[in-house]
């Protein structure tokens, strides 16, 4: 009998080193994860091969603590949500969208953003009725503002980023800009346009989230994502890459 519960634990040993062999044979052969960062500055950057960004750079640490192999690549949103839902995508930071909510599972959440209507100086919106009758340059993909959203006396013009949106606000094509002030200022700062604002509307708040593909093969539990990316947060580091990226200094934050 005692042979026969010593064998058992033998086996028992055995399967629980050949599945872990197994695991770590298939991320070395190719269980590559497929990351994806939203292509809006200070969160994606991409000039010519350079990538970088405060949640490129986050999922990249993500990653590295989780020693995992990666692709990791700078798409605008609507090119994110669609392969979120394929499973061609597995992980990604930014809000919770509607189309969403059955395709991903919410992993953990980053600090609120504020998402903000501006014009230019003399050309102040103290409330979303103002917009009526009015052009708001809209990042293409994106959704900050479901009352806006939802309100058909607001045009909306769809930009590819907020760079253009500045200068066509600065040119008077359109009345104003929504989205969170981070990258508005940001844009602004990278061509020199930043003196050009009146004070803004602030109409939402929204959470980023780490969020990963219901269809995603991605060898590792969501508990244990969970922990290595807040284990990230507590460390600081996206203080650090804030800071490294301006955005204290550029959105007066303490």
């Amino acid at each position: 009998m005692m042979k026969l519960k010593a064998a058992y634990k033998v086996l028992i040993g055995l399967n629980i080193l050949l599945f872990a062999e197994q695991l770590m044979a298939q991320v070395e052969t190719g269980n590559t994860v497929q990351i994806r960062t939203i292509a809006v500055a200070p969160y994606g950057i991409e000039n010519n091969l350079t990538r970088s960004g405060i949640y490129y750079d986050l999922a990249n640490l993500l990653i590295k603590d989780s020693k995992l192999n990666s692709h990791h690549r700078i798409y605008p949103y609507a090119r994110i949500i669609s392969e979120l839902k394929t499973g061609k995508t597995d992980l990604t930071i930014m809000f919770k969208y509607k189309e969403l909510k059955d395709y991903v599972v919410y992993i953990a959440p980053l600090p609120a953003l504020a998402n903000v209507v501006i014009g230019l100086k003399g050309n102040r919106f103290k409330s979303i009725s103002d917009l009526e009758g009015k052009t708001l340059g809209y990042l293409r993909g994106a959704k900050f503002s479901d009352e806006i959203d939802t309100n058909i006396k607001i045009k909306k013009y769809r930009t590819n980023d907020f760079s253009q949106g500045i200068k066509m606000l600065a040119r008077g094509r359109i009345d104003a800009i929504i989205g969170p002030m981070e990258p508005i200022i940001s844009a602004a700062y990278s061509i020199g346009m930043v003196n050009i604002f009146d004070e803004p509307l602030y109409v939402s708040e929204r959470t980023p989230w780490l969020q990963i593909s219901r269809k995603s093969k991605l060898q590792m539990s969501v508990n244990q994502i969970r922990a290595a990316f807040n284990n990230i947060l507590t460390r600081g580091e996206l203080k650090k890459l804030q800071h490294k990226y301006r955005i204290d200094a550029l959105v007066g934050n303490p």
